[in-house]
C-alpha cells in the first residue's frame, strides 16, 4: 500500500534545513581561522560550500523530478545503477547517513548542555534527546511534521535575530584584522581544500526530502522546490552567522577554538550573549536530531518493503516505528562508543561516496531516458558536482587514511548483505 501523501512544501523544506544546520557551523569557523588566516577567505570558503550544495541540491532534485518516491540514494542507484549499488547506498544510509550523524549531533547537544545540566553526563543529555524525538515521530507522522516546522520556523527567527544583532554590534570591519599584503601570500590552496572537506559536513542534509519523497504531496514540483528553497536558505544563513563569528574580534581569539560561536557571542555582548548562543545552537541540534530520525527510517522500510531487510521494518501506513526503533539503537551505540572526531571524518567521506554515485546515476538514467530527466542549467551542474566531490574524496584518502578505511570497510560489508540477501 502507497504512503499517504500529506507533507506540502513548507515541511519538505524544513526537513532540509533541519537536517542541514547541525553542530558544523557554530564550531568549523574557528579551525578555518587557524589554517586559512583571513577572515575573507573563510567566508568564500564557506560561499563556495554552499555552491557545491546548491548543485547537489538541483541534481538530486532532477532525480527526484523522475523518481518521486521515497528512499534516497537506495532508490535511486537500485534504479539507475544496479540494485546491489542501492542496497550499499541504503547500507550506507543506515550507518553513516543517519546513525552516526544522530550520534553526532546528540554528542554536540550534551557538550553545549553540560553548563546547564552538570549533573548528567554529555552522553546521557544526548541519550534523552535521541529517545523524546524517537518517540515524538514514531507516535504520528502529522504530529512529527508539525513539532519540525515549529521548531524550525524557531531556529531561523533566532538565527536571523543572531546575524542581525551581530552585525550591528561588529567593530568595524574596514578595520584590518590582519595584512592583506600577508593574506595573499599566506594563501594555501591545500588548506582551502582541507577546509572544504570540513565545510561539507556542516551542508550535509541538503538531500534530506528525497527520503520522504513518497510523503511529499505533488512530489514533482515540490520535490525539487524544496530541496533548492532550503539548501539557498541555509547557504545564505551560513554566511550571516560565520561573519558575525569570524568578525567579532581578532583571529588570534579565535582561531582554533571549537567553541566559536559561543566566544564570539562573548566578545560582542558578553555573558548574556553567550548563553543566548547557547540556546540557539542546542536548538539547532535538536531540529537536526528530529529531522534525521524523522527521514531515515523511510529508507530502512523501502528496503524491507523490497525484501533487502527484514519485513518488521516495513510499514504500510503511518510512521516505520520499527526502523525508528532500529535506527535509536544503532545511534546509542555509536554515541557510546567513539570519538567525535573520529565519527565526523567517517561520515564525511563516506557519504561523499554515496552522494558522487548517485549523481552518476542521474548521468546515466539522462543517457538511457532523456525524455524522462530535465536538469536546470543542463549537464554542466551534475558534472561540476562530481568534479568537486572526487576532488574532496580523493583528498580525505590522502589526509585521513585510517577512517576512509573504515569507509571502504562499511561499502564492502555492504556488498556482503547484498550477496546473502540474494541467497
Amino acid at each position: 500500500m502507497p504512503a499517504i501523501r500529506q507533507l506540502g512544501l513548507v515541511s519538505a523544506a524544513a526537513l532540509v534545513v533541519a537536517n542541514m544546520i547541525g553542530i558544523g557551523v557554530f564550531t568549523t569557523s574557528g579551525l578555518l581561522l587557524e589554517d586559512l588566516k583571513s577572515p575573507w577567505i573563510v567566508l568564500l570558503a564557506w560561499a563556495v560550500g554552499g555552491l557545491i550544495a546548491l548543485l547537489g541540491a538541483v541534481s538530486y532534485g532532477a532525480l527526484a523530478r523522475a523518481i518521486p518516491e521515497s528512499g534516497g540514494e537506495y532508490l535511486y542507484l537500485s534504479r539507475t545503477v544496479h540494485p546491489a549499488a542501492g542496497f550499499v547506498a541504503g547500507w550506507v544510509s543506515l550507518l553513516a547517513g543517519f546513525s552516526a550523524p544522530l550520534a553526532l549531533a546528540a554528542f554536540g547537544f550534551g557538550e553545549y548542555c553540560k553548563d546547564w545540566l552538570p549533573q548528567i553526563s554529555v552522553r546521557m543529555t544526548g541519550t534523552l534527546l535521541l529517545v523524546v524525538f524517537s518517540i515524538a515521530h514514531a507516535t504520528n507522522v502529522r504530529r512529527g511534521a508539525a513539532i519540525q516546522n515549529v521548531a524550525v520556523a524557531i531556529k531561523l527567527i533566532a538565527i536571523t535575530a543572531l546575524v542581525t544583532v551581530g552585525l550591528a554590534h561588529l567593530p568595524d570591519i574596514a578595520i584590518p584584522l590582519s595584512n592583506p599584503a600577508e593574506e595573499s601570500h599566506s594563501f594555501s590552496f591545500g588548506a582551502f581544500a582541507v577546509s572544504l572537506v570540513w565545510i561539507s559536513f556542516s551542508y550535509a542534509g541538503w538531500n534530506a526530502a528525497t527520503y520522504v519523497a513518497g510523503e511529499v504531496v505533488d512530489p514533482e514540483r515540490n520535490l525539487p522546490r524544496s530541496l533548492l528553497l532550503a539548501t539557498l536558505t541555509v547557504t545564505i544563513a551560513y554566511l550571516g552567522v560565520n561573519a558575525v563569528f569570524v568578525f567579532s574580534g581578532p583571529a588570534s581569539e579565535l582561531a582554533g577554538k571549537l567553541d566559536v560561536g559561543r566566544i564570539a557571542a562573548g566578545l560582542l555582548g558578553g555573558p548574556a550573549w553567550q548563553e543566548a548562543t547557547t540556546a540557539l545552537v542546542t536548538l539547532a541540534l535538536a531540529t537536526s536530531a528530529s529531522a534525521m530520525i524523522m527521514a531515515g527510517p523511510r529508507v530502512y522500510a523501502r528496503m524491507a518493503s523490497d525484501g533487502h531487510l527484514p519485513k518488521w521494518l516495513a510499514h504500510e501506513d503511518g510512521p516505520p516505528r520499527h526502523a525508528i526503533a532500529l535506527q535509536l539503537a544503532l545511534a546509542l551505540a555509536f554515541l557510546w562508543t567513539n570519538s567525535y572526531e573520529a565519527l565526523l571524518t567517517y561520515i564525511g567521506f563516506t557519504l561523499g561516496l554515496s552522494n558522487a554515485a548517485t549523481v552518476i546515476g542521474l548521468l546515466l538514467l539522462n543517457r538511457k531516458e532523456p525524455a524522462s530527466v530535465k536538469i536546470p542549467g543542463g549537464l554542466g551542474i551534475p558534472i561540476l558536482f562530481l568534479a568537486f566531490a572526487v576532488f574532496a574524496i580523493g583528498f580525505t584518502i590522502w589526509r585521513k587514511p585510517a577512517e576512509c578505511g573504515v569507509g571502504f570497510l562499511t561499502i564492502a560489508i555492504g556488498f556482503i548483505g547484498w550477496r546473502l540477501s540474494r541467497k
